[in-house]
């Protein structure tokens, strides 16, 4: 794990254990990695619930209720599938907070979408937000930044989170997010309220 990962998970722990939430995790192209950052930092049992690696399409319909007809039109790569994702194991896993990636890391190109497509999702105080990246390197390297990137979303969504609650104890649910600038490395943002739906789905092709 590298040192930005190991700083990232720590400041997620730590929101989480001030706020006395549980977070938890849907994992395709990153497989297992993200779940392992978060429980590297010691005291990650008192809010890291678990995590799902739905590798293979179907499963990311019958584990997580990514609905079929997403991965019907779109296949596994696609910002509303990472959106249903990061809703679904919150729901599956009875978390307060989720995030989920999906995306190809490569060698080879797949469901029509370029090496280094990537498409995250955190889910906080009832909203999910995606956000698009375009990441180049080899396979390790994608699936590193994407670890990264999705820590740093899920650390800002909290924060977020966090203020807008302390502001508006008794309006939280309804507040809109305020608007975020795009990092370096994406290619898009977007925040919506989590879909539920989904059966089993055909088996995976290469896109994780």
């Amino acid at each position: 794990m590298t040192e930005p990962h190991r700083e990232l998970a720590a400041e997620v722990i730590g929101l989480l254990v001030v706020r006395g939430e549980t977070v938890a995790v849907a994992e395709s192209l990153t497989g297992g990695t993200l779940a392992g950052a978060l429980t590297a930092i010691p005291g990650a049992s008192a809010v890291f619930r678990g995590g799902v690696v739905a590798y293979a399409t179907d499963l990311k319909s019958s584990l997580l209720g990514v609905p079929q007809h997403l991965l019907d039109r779109y296949g596994a790569v696609h910002p509303e599938v990472a959106a249903a994702m990061a809703a679904g194991v919150c729901r599956r896993l009875a978390a307060a907070a989720g995030a989920a990636t999906t995306g190809v890391a490569g060698p080879d190109a797949a469901d029509g979408q370029p090496v280094g497509t990537v498409h995250i999702a955190v889910s906080v105080g009832g909203t999910t937000t995606t956000r698009a990246l375009c990441l180049s390197g080899d396979r390790h390297q994608i699936r590193s930044a994407t670890v990264e990137q999705s820590l740093r979303l899920l650390v800002g969504k909290l924060r977020e989170d966090s203020i807008r609650l302390h502001r508006y104890p008794t309006e939280h649910a309804a507040m809109p997010s305020p608007e975020r600038s795009v990092p370096a490395g994406t290619v898009g943002e977007s925040a919506e309220r989590p879909r539920k739906g989904g059966d089993d789905g055909p088996a995976s092709s290469l896109a994780r």
